[in-house]
């Protein structure tokens, strides 16, 4: 059977959670998600391949049609990484001087980059995400930690309420029901 769900005007994370209970349905194996926007876009593709499933795209009048094909049973995702997922929440690291904050952010993402295989995902969160934007000394250690197959997440409402989507540098913009779902699935999760 074919779903279609209309998820236009909707805000994140309902396109993702829509999509993600139609996939999950047994009697459906076709689901087509419309979508008005390009975050939207993202964040449902994004979940459609964490399944390994296969999907097409087709734009028309500013509406993207995402066409998901199924098979009866989902795969399961494999994970090459460790089950650590670290939710960094603010652009400084402690509270006090902010400088000194942004100096032990700096040492603390470069000391990750020297640890392969420990961390499955680092999800950036509030005033963290300015650390994935243009403008952050960060950039080039984030990258190092994407390339090492750590699954790098901005929350893309952050993005947006600080008015820099447009300026991520490094990982994907995600949304809460992705983010949940990683926290919630971690052997262990580090808040900073």
């Amino acid at each position: 059977m074919k779903k279609t769900i209309d998820a236009r005007g909707l805000a994140c994370p309902e396109p993702v959670v829509m999509t993600k209970k139609a996939l999950d349905s047994n009697d459906v194996n076709e689901v087509i998600t419309i979508v008005d926007n390009r975050i939207a876009l993202e964040n449902v593709s994004r979940m459609v391949k964490s399944l390994s499933l296969e999907s097409m795209i087709e734009e028309q009048d500013g509406n993207f049609y995402i066409s998901i094909t199924k098979d009866d049973i989902l795969p399961e995702k494999e994970s090459l990484n460790g089950s650590t997922v670290i939710l960094i929440k603010s652009n400084v690291l402690g509270q006090g001087d902010d400088k000194l904050g942004s100096i032990l952010m700096k040492s603390f993402v470069y000391t990750l980059t020297q640890m392969i295989g420990e961390i499955k995902s680092i999800i950036f969160l509030n005033s963290g995400v300015l650390l994935t934007t243009a403008g952050s000394d960060l950039i080039e250690h984030i990258k190092i930690l994407e390339n090492n197959g750590v699954q790098i997440l901005s929350c893309g409402t952050c993005l947006d309420f600080y008015g820099v989507v447009d300026k991520l540098q490094v990982g994907v913009v995600s949304n809460m029901y992705t983010i949940s779902e990683e926290m919630l699935h971690a052997g262990k999760v580090i808040v900073l």
